[in-house]
């Protein structure tokens, strides 16, 4: 620490936190450390009696802790994403859309293992409003080498130049939503249809527009040729519901099948949601989605349906990786996204 006049210090940081009292009113840091001192701050540490004081003394090879943060902020962003700060060291990452969160966690924890330096996120994979706080990074100490930000940063800005931020927001397509309802006993007005519904309103929900709902008896050639009249009538998504057991009369996954020209998957590793099926028509989504839609609030649809609405090809092992954090908890609360569920 180096003590000087008032005057002297505009530029310089303080080196501790200066409070300011008013009887009565106010005791709390007026100041605080690290802060930049500025030449219209003289008159007010005057007024608190400070005519002079201690400053940190920083080397030319160092960045202080805001320009630090703003530096690897700026480097690590992709679109869909502004910044807040730096307030006390800190910068703030929030989304400037909605969107579904995509965060490369090779680049997170590089970022992470270089000491002292944080960069801290939410779970990737979640759908956020705008305005939703992503993440937030700054360094441990007040000040840092310039060659260690220098580095980290070059790091991240050569993989955003490869168009692969470390973090952005991945807006959803709207695509039309055709969903077919299946079971003879919905199709002959023997029951009341709550399957359908549910869907078209969680197709809503993620931003898709909701094209058409059609019925078709528990007959594979039926549910396959409703499916195949969707995409021909111009849905760009189409879902099922129901009949994807081992039942006899389940026979949802063989339409799906002989509907597509490829078959991701039979089966997921989440709970709810084991029965799940996945194909492609072209580029055209066919998601098959078990009975556990109807009775459960979340389920393997709210992990995939977001990535494929951001027009994620999603894979085989997409679906295995949801396996940790596969199994939901069945709190008496649901509070997600906020949970850990597919989130691994």
């Amino acid at each position: 620490m180096k003590k000087v006049k008032v005057e002297e210090a505009v530029g310089q940081l303080f080196a501790h936190d200066l409070t300011k009292i008013v009887p009565g009113e106010f005791k709390g840091p007026r100041f605080r450390k690290g802060e930049i001192i500025k030449a219209e701050d003289i008159p007010e540490l005057k007024s608190m009696g400070k005519n002079h004081v201690f400053i940190f003394d920083m080397k030319e090879d160092e960045y202080h802790e805001n320009e630090a943060a703003l530096r690897i902020a700026k480097a690590s962003m992709g679109e869909g994403i502004r910044l807040e700060g730096p307030k006390e060291g800190k910068m703030t990452l929030v989304a400037n859309i909605k969107g579904l969160l995509k965060i490369d966690l090779e680049q997170l924890y590089m970022v992470n293992d270089l000491d002292p330096l944080m960069y801290a996120t939410i779970h990737r994979h979640t759908v956020v409003e705008e305005g939703k706080s992503l993440g937030g990074t700054r360094i441990i100490p007040l000040t840092i080498k310039k060659k260690s930000i220098d580095r980290i940063e070059e790091l991240l800005l050569l993989e955003k130049e490869k168009n692969n931020p470390m973090i952005y927001v991945k807006k959803m397509i709207p695509y039309k939503i055709g969903i077919v309802v299946t079971g003879t006993e919905v199709f002959e007005g023997r029951i009341t249809d709550r399957f359908g519904p549910i869907l078209e309103k969680k197709a809503k929900e993620y931003g898709g527009i909701f094209h058409k709902m059609v019925y078709a008896k528990d007959e594979a050639k039926d549910i396959q040729e409703k499916i195949e009249a969707l995409i021909r009538d111009g849905a760009e998504l189409i879902m099922t519901s129901g009949g994807m057991s081992v039942d006899a009369d389940d026979v949802t996954p063989l339409a799906i099948k002989n509907a597509a020209d490829e078959v991701v998957t039979y089966g997921s590793s989440v709970l709810p949601g084991a029965m799940f099926m996945l194909a492609y028509k072209g580029e055209i989504p066919i998601l098959g989605i078990p009975a556990c839609g109807m009775y459960h609030r979340i389920t393997i649809l709210d992990l995939v349906l977001p990535r494929v609405m951001a027009k994620e090809k999603i894979t085989k092992k997409d679906i295995n990786h949801l396996a940790h954090g596969g199994l939901c908890q069945n709190c008496g609360v649901c509070h997600y996204p906020i949970c850990p569920l597919g989130k691994a």
